[in-house]
C-alpha cells in the first residue's frame, strides 16, 4: 500500500466499524438467552439477568443520545428514571438490538467528525459526573457494552446456558471469531 496516497479514517468510520464488530458479538450472546430467567441473579448484590441483558441489547441507543443531545442526567432531580420495557425472549432482545443498531448507525452517518469532537456531559442529579468529547463518550459506551456482555456470559455459564465464542473460542463454541 502506498502510504502517501492513503486516506485517514474518519471518527465516524472508526466508530461505525467498532459498533458493527461489537454488534455481531452481542447478537451471538443474545441468541443464547434462556426463557424464564428474567429475574435470575447470581448473588443478592448482582443485577437481575433481564436488566443486564436489556443493556446488552440497547447500549447502541446510547450512541444516538451522545450524538443528538448535549448531556444526559442519569438521576434527574424529581424526575423519573428511564425504565426500559421488559423483554423475556432471545427474539425480543435481538429485535431490540437490531433497532438500537439501526438508530446508532443512522446517527453516526448523519454526524461529522467536527461534531463528534464537541463536548458532551453526563450528569447525576444536575452535577457533572463526566465531560468529554462526544467521540470519547461513544468509545466509552462501546467499552461499557463489552463489559456488560462479559457479565452476561458469566450469567449464561452459571445458568447452564451456552457461552458463545466472542473474541475467541469458548468451552461451548469452537469458532475463533
Amino acid at each position: 500500500m502506498n502510504h502517501a496516497s492513503s486516506r485517514r479514517m474518519t471518527l465516524v468510520e472508526l466508530l461505525t466499524g467498532e459498533l458493527d464488530r461489537e454488534a455481531e458479538r452481542s447478537r451471538r450472546a443474545l441468541e443464547q438467552v434462556p426463557e424464564g430467567k428474567h429475574d435470575w441473579k447470581p448473588h443478592e448484590k448482582s443485577m437481575i439477568f433481564g436488566y443486564l441483558t436489556t443493556m446488552v441489547a440497547t447500549i447502541p441507543s446510547w450512541v444516538v443520545m451522545i450524538v443528538n443531545q448535549d448531556e444526559l442526567d442519569i438521576k434527574p432531580a424529581g424526575g423519573p428514571q428511564h425504565r426500559p420495557p421488559r423483554m423475556d425472549t432471545a427474539a425480543e432482545f435481538i429485535g431490540a438490538l437490531e433497532e438500537s443498531l439501526e438508530q446508532a448507525r443512522s446517527a453516526l452517518q448523519a454526524t461529522t467528525d467536527d461534531h463528534l469532537s464537541t463536548s458532551w456531559r453526563l450528569l447525576a442529579g444536575g452535577k457533572t459526573a463526566m465531560e468529554t468529547p462526544r467521540y470519547v463518550a461513544i468509545a466509552d459506551a462501546l467499552n461499557h457494552w463489552a463489559h456488560h456482555r462479559g457479565q452476561m456470559t458469566v450469567y449464561l455459564r452459571l445458568m447452564g446456558a451456552t457461552v458463545p465464542a466472542l473474541y475467541g473460542p469458548s468451552a461451548d463454541d469452537s469458532r475463533f471469531l
